[in-house]
């Protein structure tokens, strides 16, 4: 008896370390002027993680575990004011709709620039940073393991925005949420990759950042690999010389 209970602890032990190693540590870091609050949302099917929202001062670092086969996307809200009492609120960018810090299973409202993760739970990561939904900060994604490539937007966008996309200054809008066309939305007839083609402004937006997703078929020069490691978020990195609004 003695033997199978020392077995059988082993084996609750061994799995914990299992366990604790097959997840993917997320680290965000804020590079930008003043305060951004990361969104986080969990994809249909996979749990939320320790937080749907938090804030992230100037120069600040916090990091997040998901699990294996975890999928999902994150990005960060600006000028957001939150009662200290009740905290309750809203932002300027990227709000999702909470009214709270937490976004508790709200996308971000567009325009927001978005950094999406698809784990592959020991097989390949898929990642990329898109901007389908339009800009509001620069953002970098970077993997821990050798030679896996770094992909973002470094470059300013609401500083060349057109006029037509410009969202209060704060932000750059798609075509698709300025226009609502098919055309612009790949929807309807354009609906696929042999109908719907860059437009002048998604080419504008991949000629500033050509490794983010420009639009929704931008897939071959946009989505990127890597297996078994940590990413780190970076909003408003070093190079792009901007702050959040």
């Amino acid at each position: 008896m003695a033997s199978l209970m020392i077995s059988l602890s082993s084996f609750v032990i061994l799995s914990f370390f299992q366990g604790a190693a097959g997840g993917i540590t997320f680290t965000f870091t804020n590079r930008c002027g003043g305060t951004v609050w990361p969104g986080l949302l969990a994809n249909s099917g996979s749990s939320p993680l320790q937080t749907t929202g938090f804030e992230l001062g100037p120069g600040e670092t916090r990091s997040l575990t998901a699990p294996p086969g975890w999928s999902g996307r994150f990005w960060a809200r600006t000028g957001c004011a939150f009662d200290a009492a009740s905290g309750k609120g809203a932002c300027a960018t990227g709000d999702c709709g909470s009214g709270e810090v937490e976004c508790r299973g709200r996308g971000a409202t567009p325009p927001a620039t978005l950094a999406e993760f698809t784990l592959g739970g020991g097989g390949k990561d898929y990642y990329d940073v898109s901007l389908v939904d339009g800009y509001n900060l620069p953002m970098v994604v970077e993997a821990a393991a050798p030679g896996c490539p770094v992909t973002g937007c470094l470059v300013d966008l609401n500083e060349r925005c057109p006029v037509e996309l410009r969202a209060g200054g704060q932000a750059c809008r798609s075509a698709c949420e300025a226009f609502g066309t098919p055309e612009y939305c790949c929807s309807g007839q354009f609906g696929n990759p042999d109908t719907c083609h860059p437009s002048p402004y998604s080419q504008m937006f991949k000629a500033a950042c050509p490794r983010s997703y420009s639009y929704a078929y931008d897939d071959a020069t946009s989505t990127f690999t890597c297996t078994g490691t940590d990413y780190s978020i970076t909003f408003c990195p070093p190079r792009a010389g901007t702050s959040s609004r």
